[in-house]
């Protein structure tokens, strides 16, 4: 047979078996350290510099139930990045913040109530499920940065002719690759720069600031919270699975690849960075692309990693009846437990 998948497959076995032969031969702080270091220098690659914030507001909206402002700040390499801020319309005191990680689709706009042209959405809400606005209607201060690539951050090419709803992924992580750079990696350093905006908000209570993302969002959300211990309570739907048993199998889009993290670890290793940080996973059963099957593998290393850390209660599962989307109904309250006084 002349077809690459037997090799593949031996390849991807082979790397298994040289992280388990690094993991047997140290210990778990050694391995702890280890996937860290690794996983920033995969994220940081080519990103050393910062720009400065400048946070600039841009508009102000006053809601039924929220005040809703547009902002923007200073990330890297010039970019400045558009972002709502969803407030409580009652705030005594400094509250807890959620840093919102939006998905594939027409971009923040998607999560706070919004049509891809701005105007208000008053009908059913999608596969997002509007969790901006289900969390500021928890009390939480919402900060929702547009993710470059998408909505008002996609390539001039992508915008033309009125499109909505696609991305610029492709074209910004091929070209990216050839600097050295992952799209990933860039996305999670703006989300650390967006944190960075959130704790400097005089109205945030910085021991209480939380991540929420949602399928690519999920991503963002993971790997941010895994090196930025900034971040004290973390939502992942749609996104825990194993590497085999999703972008591996499942087409998926290019921004899900993280250029050599086979060498290091596995998904599930990069998501036991975050213990004993309290973590809550949702996800659809019948999930096309986060198959449950492989899920479930994740999910059992996850508690078996945080009942070594004696954190048991800090991890949190909801496995419900649905498909690619939010479901929020057990993980919204836990995160308004999580993130308590």
């Amino acid at each position: 047979m002349w077809n690459p998948d037997s090799i593949m497959e031996n390849l991807y076995h082979s790397y298994e078996n040289k992280r388990l032969l690094q993991k047997q031969a140290e210990n778990a702080e050694h391995t702890w350290v280890r996937l860290k270091q690794g996983l920033i220098k995969s994220l940081s690659a080519g990103i050393e510099e910062q720009d400065e914030l400048r946070p600039v507001l841009i508009e102000r909206t006053e809601l039924e139930d929220h005040f809703r402002e547009r902002i923007e700040f200073g990330t890297v390499w010039g970019f400045r990045v558009p972002a709502y801020v969803l407030l409580p319309k009652v705030l005594t005191e400094r509250t807890a913040a959620v840093l919102a990680l939006h998905g594939h689709g027409y971009g923040s706009r998607q999560i706070v109530g919004l049509h891809p042209d701005g105007t208000a959405n008053t009908g059913k809400p999608d596969l997002h499920g509007n969790y901006a606005l289900e969390l500021v209607r928890r009390g939480f201060i919402v900060v929702v940065p547009e993710i470059v690539g998408f909505g008002d951050r996609r390539l001039a090419a992508d915008q033309k002719d009125g499109q909505v709803g696609n991305s610029s992924c492709q074209t910004l992580a091929s070209h990216l690759l050839l600097y050295g750079i992952s799209l990933a990696g860039l996305r999670v350093q703006e989300a650390r720069r967006a944190l960075d905006y959130v704790l400097s908000r005089e109205d945030v209570d910085p021991a209480r600031v939380g991540c929420f993302g949602f399928s690519g969002g999920g991503l963002l959300a993971a790997y941010t919270a895994a090196i930025d211990e900034r971040i004290k309570a973390t939502v992942l739907c749609a996104f825990v699975n194993t590497f085999k048993g999703s972008i591996m199998q499942i087409r998926h889009c290019i921004d899900n690849y993280l250029p050599g993290v086979l060498e290091y670890s596995e998904l599930p290793e990069l998501l036991g960075l975050l213990a004993p940080r309290p973590l809550f996973i949702e996800s659809g059963q019948q999930d096309p692309i986060f198959p449950i099957e492989t899920m479930e593998v994740a999910i059992q290393y996850l508690r078996q990693v945080y009942a070594e850390a004696d954190a048991d209660e800090k991890l949190g599962v909801h496995l419900f009846e649905g498909v690619h989307e939010v479901n929020g109904s057990q993980s919204y309250p836990w995160l308004v437990e999580a993130l308590e006084t």
